[in-house]
């Protein structure tokens, strides 16, 4: 499927979705906590998290660390969830304004329990990214290399379509990388605090998509003809099947079941 024809379907499935909307206090509060646990999941396993679902689940409702796994790697999900929580804070606050501290204070809240002294702060050091031949700005770059991003979205962020500006945020973030860790999840929250803003649902890039997310992150840094098509189509496919879930849970007809269904 093309990019248009991908955005296309994307809006029309967005469009069902916002006219059953407003949801009750309730339904947010149940949704929040599906998409929550759902992507903290998902963000911390793209990078090696060892927690299942189910283990990221009784962590974060019930506060219950798992037996036999890796302190960092619960540290990791507590941390995510406070940012995600963050980032919807953000996302609901009004008209889409990007500001370097709001980036910042994403990475503090992820990265604070696993390594305070670099939590919410840019990299002093030169960093390497394995089986990429992608190497990232120096760290002198980088003060000036996310202040032009915070400018270049606000630029952006009224004529740019809401997925394509998410994906370009993820990516340019990455390949940045102004952090000495954390850099995709951070680059994933601030991906999601525009899909939410904009009335679109929460992206999450399920492990499976992995070998293809990082392929696709690579062909838009390769020196040689680097094109972002392939990443912001992997990201677009992951927004419509964010939207059908949603339209699951709510039992909400999508646009290809209505037209097949004449007593709708």
């Amino acid at each position: 499927m093309t990019e248009k024809a991908l955005l296309d379907r994307i809006d029309a499935y967005a469009q069902v979705i916002r006219e059953h909307r407003p949801l009750t206090p309730n339904e947010v509060k149940e949704l929040d906590a599906y998409f929550r646990i759902g992507t903290t999941y998902t963000s911390n396993a793209l990078e090696g998290n060892s927690l299942t679902l189910s283990e990221t689940k009784v962590l974060l409702e019930d506060g219950i660390t798992i037996g036999g796994k890796p302190i960092r790697d619960c540290y990791e999900a507590t941390g995510h969830a406070r940012a995600y929580d963050y980032m919807l804070e953000i996302a609901r606050g009004g008209p889409l304004q990007f500001r370097e501290e709001d980036i910042l204070r994403l990475h503090a809240l992820f990265y604070g329990g696993i390594d305070p002294d670099h939590a919410g702060r840019y990299r002093e050091d030169q960093v390497f990214i394995t089986g990429t031949e992608y190497i990232p700005p120096t760290a002198d770059e980088v003060p000036g290399l996310m202040a032009e991003l915070v400018e270049d979205l606000n630029q952006r962020k009224n004529d740019t379509h809401p997925v394509l500006l998410a994906a370009y945020a993820h990516r340019r973030l990455v390949d940045i990388h102004p952090f000495q860790d954390g850099n995709g999840r951070t680059a994933r929250l601030l991906m999601n605090l525009i899909l939410v803003n904009k009335g679109y649902c929460v992206v999450s890039i399920p492990p499976v998509l992995r070998h293809d997310y990082i392929t696709a992150l690579q062909q838009a840094q390769r020196s040689r003809n680097p094109s972002d098509a392939a990443f912001f189509q992997l990201i677009c496919q992951c927004e419509l099947e964010a939207q059908k879930d949603y339209c699951r849970m709510f039992r909400i007809k999508l646009p290809e079941q209505s037209r097949n269904n004449p007593t709708r």
